[in-house]
């Protein structure tokens, strides 16, 4: 397929990648929060768990676009080529970090029920055209809760 040929109307050569037969640009927000919603986020796990997170992504061919860990919730955007689902890579992704947070910090923090650290399911919504919105969200989100947190003090 000639990709000069998918400049015209929304796709651009920048955000358009290749698989052998396939061009494509498959970007989603998703979000996935720890058992329980537990604040367990922070410090060395959280450094720990965002380099862990693009590796996943990466064995499934993803790729980590944007990325941001709450003390409570994970946020990615993550481009998924066609041939995988999307809750096949999260699955993965999920379910991998959880055996690698167990065998690193499973002797520091064992309260959580039956070695599970992540909750059952996720949300996703598709990215779009929205792309650099969802980018802003993700990035100034940490700014924005801490905001809406002072003006609840008052309340």
């Amino acid at each position: 397929m000639d990709r000069s040929k998918l400049t015209e109307g929304r796709l651009s050569m920048n955000n358009v990648q290749s698989l052998r037969h396939t061009v494509w640009e498959c970007k989603y927000h998703v979000v996935w929060v720890p058992k329980y919603r537990k604040k367990v986020l922070y410090g060395e796990i959280r450094r720990y768990l965002g380099e862990v997170i693009r590796d996943l992504a990466a064995q499934r061919e993803c790729r980590i676009e944007e990325g941001h860990l709450r003390s409570d919730h994970v946020h990615v955007l993550i481009s998924v080529p066609p041939k995988h689902s999307v809750s096949q890579v999260v699955g993965f992704i999920k379910g991998k970090s959880a055996i690698h947070i167990a065998r690193n910090y499973l002797g520091r923090r064992s309260n959580f029920t039956g070695q599970h650290f992540w909750a059952r399911g996720y949300w996703v919504s598709t990215v779009g055209r929205d792309e650099e919105v969802v980018r802003n969200y993700i990035k100034n989100q940490e700014s924005e809760d801490r905001r809406l947190e002072q003006l609840n003090i008052f309340r």
